[in-house]
């Protein structure tokens, strides 16, 4: 792949569903359908938003092994990142992605302890485009 960063941030940021994996306690994979991410940095850091009180968040303090996933449906191409999840839950970064409109989640505002930033960070990843897969690192 040419510029890695530049076409699956691409895909990232056309794509409606986000999914993120997480493994949970017997070490199976845990996957669940999620807004896209607020916020990345590059390919290597992508934000989410979720519930600090969610199973997920969980599993990620637990073990922060992680994989995302993205596609476009109309172009059947896709990408998988595999890497780490961090629950953030310091002023800086919730104020970091918080949106208006957010209150619908989280009453209390930014400031509500049930919410929490989701940081991803990628180390490898494979892209699926045009019938061929193809893996690659993420720097």
């Amino acid at each position: 792949m040419r510029d890695s960063d530049k076409t699956i941030g691409n895909l990232i940021d056309k794509a409606g569903v986000s999914m993120i994996s997480s493994v949970d306690e017997d070490g199976f994979p845990n996957t669940k359908a999620m807004l896209p991410p607020r916020k990345r940095e590059g390919i290597k850091h992508i934000f989410f938003t979720t519930n600090t009180s969610s199973m997920r968040v969980k599993q990620y303090i637990d073990n922060p092994k992680a994989c995302v996933y993205f596609f476009d449906k109309r172009f059947f191409k896709g990408v998988m990142l595999r890497g780490v999840m961090e629950v953030l839950k310091d002023s800086a970064s919730k104020k970091m992605i918080w949106k208006a409109g957010d209150e619908m989640y989280y009453p209390k505002g930014v400031t509500d302890p049930d919410y929490c930033v989701l940081r991803f960070t990628a180390q490898s990843g494979r892209y699926y485009s045009n019938f061929k897969s193809e893996n690659f690192e993420v720097e």
